[in-house]
């Protein structure tokens, strides 16, 4: 598989390389955020605040789904009144109880460690909000625990509906007064992505569309994403999902001050080397950071440094700023453009970013 940037205005590559329809279903984020929170109004997400408010929320999910989680924890932030934190495994916490909320997010509904989970939450008696496919083995658990369910017409794969499973799940927040929103956020947030879709779309050429050109800064690097913010923290994890799961490329990920403690030690190792001179150029490392406007100080002083240490050695970086008011618009700026990078990386690879053969032959694996 060889980098071949001139893939990325190829109209025809573009699309027989992407038969399974991955930049479609990116370009409709902003519908799935209006799908999403219109589905949540629907089921009446409203009737959790008459249970009173939770001692503490635990999302599950895997995945694009376990993002959702995360994404509603950056938003809440860190004045939420309570702990919200999002479980990746079969098991739920041992101090999860009655008096807690238990959100079970499934794009598929039938993903077997979530449904673990909402199941121990129904035994222990917990709160129970599901968000799935419709009619699936999630819907049948929340439905015989009389709990609230949202129903999202989730087609594809998962990952390429994270505005479906999340936005229901900040709809419940702003119910439960956890997040402020005014009341035309999710239209702000629709318009956002419906932005970045015109910005990123296949027929703007690469030195002009934000998606390709941070594509061609990925390409041949073992990229260092690192957020400033919780909410940008989101998106640089989202944006290294991406690229293992549509690229089927190597990223790590991580948050200031954390990352400024153990991954900046890379900067001096052997993938930050660069022989200007080869023949043949190695992938080295580069360092992505996502900025936002609202930032620690301490936090803005690591984020200069590491930028200049990079710089000094020698180390490409890359840097890219959150837009917009609120933080989930801020977010979906990062989503959008990193959903489209990941894609288009892919592409210019020639490898087509929906099938995950490697994920499939695992899930397979294990079942036998």
């Amino acid at each position: 598989m060889t980098w071949e940037p001139e893939r990325l205005d190829d109209q025809r590559h573009l699309s027989e390389g992407d038969p399974s329809g991955m930049l479609p279903a990116v370009a409709g984020a902003a519908a799935h955020v209006r799908t999403g929170y219109r589905n949540a109004i629907e089921a009446r997400v409203d009737r959790l605040a008459g249970q009173g408010r939770p001692r503490a929320i635990v999302v599950a999910g895997m995945g694009g789904s376990g993002i959702a989680g995360d994404m509603l924890a950056a938003v809440a932030g860190n004045g939420a009144p309570l702990p919200i934190v999002t479980v990746r495994s079969y098991q739920l916490p041992g101090w999860v109880g009655a008096t807690d909320l238990v959100i079970a997010v499934s794009g598929s509904g039938d993903t077997e460690e979530t449904l673990s989970v909402a199941t121990q939450a129904v035994r222990r008696g917990c709160t129970l909000l599901g968000v799935g496919a419709p009619g699936s083995p999630l819907e049948a658990v929340a439905t015989q625990a009389s709990a609230v369910y949202v129903p999202v017409p989730v087609s594809g794969q998962s990952r390429a509906n994270l505005w479906l499973l999340a936005i229901p799940l900040i709809v419940a927040a702003v119910e439960l007064r956890l997040v402020t929103a005014e009341p035309d956020l999710f239209e702000r947030v629709a318009a956002t992505l419906e932005d970045m879709a015109n910005r990123c779309r296949p027929a703007s050429e690469s030195f002009i569309n934000p998606g390709k050109s941070l594509a061609m800064d990925l390409a041949e690097s073992v990229p260092m994403i690192w957020g400033s913010s919780p909410s940008t923290a989101v998106a640089a994890h989202r944006l290294a999902g991406q690229l293992h799961a549509n690229a089927k490329y190597p990223a790590m990920h991580g948050e200031l001050p954390e990352a400024g403690h153990l991954q900046v030690a890379a900067l001096d190792g052997p993938v930050a080397e660069r022989d200007i001179f080869a023949d043949v150029s190695g992938r080295s490392l580069r360092l992505v950071i996502l900025r936002d406007v609202e930032e620690h100080p301490q936090v803005t002083r690591r984020r200069e440094a590491s930028l200049r240490l990079a710089r000094e050695r020698g180390v490409p970086v890359s840097e890219l700023m959150a837009e917009g008011v609120h933080p989930l618009e801020r977010m979906a700026t990062l989503i959008g453009l990193g959903d489209y990078a990941s894609t288009y990386l892919a592409l210019g690879y020639a490898i087509d970013p929906t099938p995950v053969s490697a994920i499939t032959e695992l899930k397979a694996r294990i079942s036998q």
